[in-house]
This record gives structure tokens, sequence and C-alpha cells, in this order.
């Protein structure tokens, strides 16, 4: 028995030197990473929340903290201030921020082909862009949509006398078509139009800007310049889940819904959300990318929506820069 207990105690001692690295690693504290979203909670986060449950971002030490946001543009001044690890916004928006001087880089753009569309109800059938001509069209004055509205006219040949608008924030946009007054609104294809068919029960078609060949990159993931040199381990564990995220909601939007709905019931209608997850898939990937994982965009689609900026949205043409100025596919899996 004395001659058993040295070897019975060394054995035990070596079995817990081999447990000892796994059980510290299990012990190790999950960075603390908030993403902030561009606006109140709609279909097109849903991926972020279905990350979250399925535990991709657990899985690569993180433990993510989603808030809603109240515009891109507060978003883009929360990441800049360090308030935000991470933002979910319209990268045009980050890109004139970041022109004027901001901290910011894109670490991936999710929407490759711009969610701007005009729309109304289905039993208008007002289908196609000429559909247009003779009617009444709700916008916002100053906002991305028209801006680039002038441009859409343009390309299929009508001309602005050729229409007529009523002018209005958001709300009031949607109040126009809902009792009449606009027979369309300016809005995105998973944003208004979900908002419009909540609200009537009434179908809704959209006409995309993207299918006229007017195209802007749109929703994607910023962050502090600082991170990236900081920290950049972390900016490519968060990208490595925030891509399994995405293409898990790309088969399944319904699983992508429900995990939202689950995280926050007061997120919206199920079955309406899930349209326009849908419709927010859809815009993951152009021709060009249609091969690739989400959030890899072709640089020549940054550099197509810089020259739009400078041409309609506003941005000095001397501070434009290049693409790789303002995104960057280093951190993507």
């Amino acid at each position: 028995m004395k001659k058993l207990l040295p070897t019975l105690l060394a054995a035990a001692a070596l079995a817990t030197f081999a447990i000892a690295p796994a059980h510290a690693q299990g012990d190790k504290p999950k960075d603390k990473v908030t993403l902030m979203l561009n606006w109140y909670l709609y279909s097109e986060h849903a991926p972020f929340f279905l990350g979250k449950e399925k535990g991709f971002y657990a899985e690569e030490g993180i433990d993510l903290d989603i808030q809603e946001g109240r515009g891109s543009a507060v978003t883009a001044q929360a990441v800049a201030a360090k308030s935000a690890t991470f933002g979910y916004i319209d990268v045009t928006t980050m890109i004139k921020a970041a022109a004027k001087g901001a901290p910011l880089k894109s670490t991936g753009v999710l929407f490759q082909v711009s969610p701007m569309s005009v729309m109304g109800f289905t039993e208008k059938n007002i289908k196609t862009p000429k559909d247009i001509i003779g009617k009444t069209v709700a916008v916002t004055p100053g906002d991305s949509m028209s801006q680039m509205w002038p441009l859409f006219l343009k390309v299929n040949d009508i001309k602005p006398d050729q229409i007529k608008t009523v002018s209005g924030d958001a709300q009031t946009k949607l109040n126009a078509v809902t009792n009449g007054q606009a027979d369309l609104l300016l809005g995105y294809v998973m944003d208004q139009a979900i908002k419009l068919q909540d609200a009537t029960g009434k179908p809704v078609t959209p006409i995309r800007f993207a299918d006229s060949g007017v195209n802007q990159i749109s929703s994607g993931i910023i962050a502090n310049k600082n991170l990236l040199t900081e920290n950049p381990d972390l900016v490519k564990r968060f990208m490595r889940a925030s891509t399994k995220a995405a293409e898990a909601a790309e088969k399944s939007p319904e699983a992508a819904v429900d995990a939202m709905l689950k995280a926050n019931p007061k997120a919206g209608v199920r079955d309406t959300l899930i349209v326009g997850m849908k419709q927010s898939v859809a815009l993951y990937h152009t021709k060009e990318t249609a091969n690739q994982r989400p959030f890899r965009v072709q640089m020549k689609n940054v550099n197509d929506s810089l020259d739009l900026l400078v041409q309609y949205g506003g941005m000095d043409a001397s501070t434009r820069g290049k693409p790789e100025d303002y995104v960057t596919l280093d951190f993507l899996p």
C-alpha cells in the first residue's frame, strides 16, 4: 500500500496538470462588446440576435450587448467616442463623417445592394418606374433617399414635373400613403415597406433604386480606427461571429426573426418581420459577390458609392479619398 501511494499521487498530479489549461480557458473572462444598431429593432437586425442565441459570439470569447440606435449619425458618433465598440449603420453615413475627420472605418458591408425604394400599395398596380408618372410621392427633404431620387428619375427618363411630391418626416410619409394623400413614398424595402404593411394589413410593392442602376452600399459594421490597431484580434473574432450569424440568417430568416422576438417581443409582428428579413437577405450580395461570404464587398462597389456621394450626396470632392480609406476586408474570415 505504501508503494502505491506515491504512484497514485503522481498520477493525480499529472491529471490535474492535464486539465488545468482547459479549465483556465473556460474561466477566462469574455470581452464585453457593445454593438449599437442604426435604429429601433426591425428585420435587418435579426441576424445578430440569432448569432448571440446560437453562441457564435460566446464561442469567440465575446459577451455581446446589442443596443438599439437613434439613427446612423448618432451611432457613428458613439463609436467615434468609444461609447460603443461597434456600430451597425449605413456605411455611406460613416464615410461622410470619416471624410470630415471622424476616426471610423467599416470592417464589412452587409447590404451591398441599396434598400432605397419608391413603394406603394400593391393594389395600385405601380410596378415599374414608368408607372410612377402622374403619381404623388411622399419624401423627406435632405435624407439619403431624397438625394438619390433625382438620379433615379433621370436614369428612368422621368422629368421631375411629371410627378407630384409631398414632404414630411418618416411618420408623415407613412401617414400620407395610408390616408391616400400620396400614392407612394421613398423608403427602405425592409423597413418602411414593412411598417406600411403592418399598419394597414395591405401588401406593398417596392421599386428598388438599385434595379435601375442607382446603387449605393448600405448597412455594415463600423469600428473606431484605434480599435483596429489596438485590438485587431477582437475585431477578427467579432467579424467571424457576425459572418456566421449572417450566413445562418440567410439559411433561415424565420429562425433569425424568432431569436430577435425572443430577446425583445415588442420588435414587431413575426410574419411581416420574416418578409422583411427575406428582403434583407436579398441585399447581401451583388452579382460579383454572389459566391462570397457575407460582408465581403467589392471595392468597385465602394468606389461607385463614393462617386454618387460626391455627385448627389453633398460630399466634397477634395475629401473623397479612396475606397480603402473607408472600408477594410482585413478582419473578415
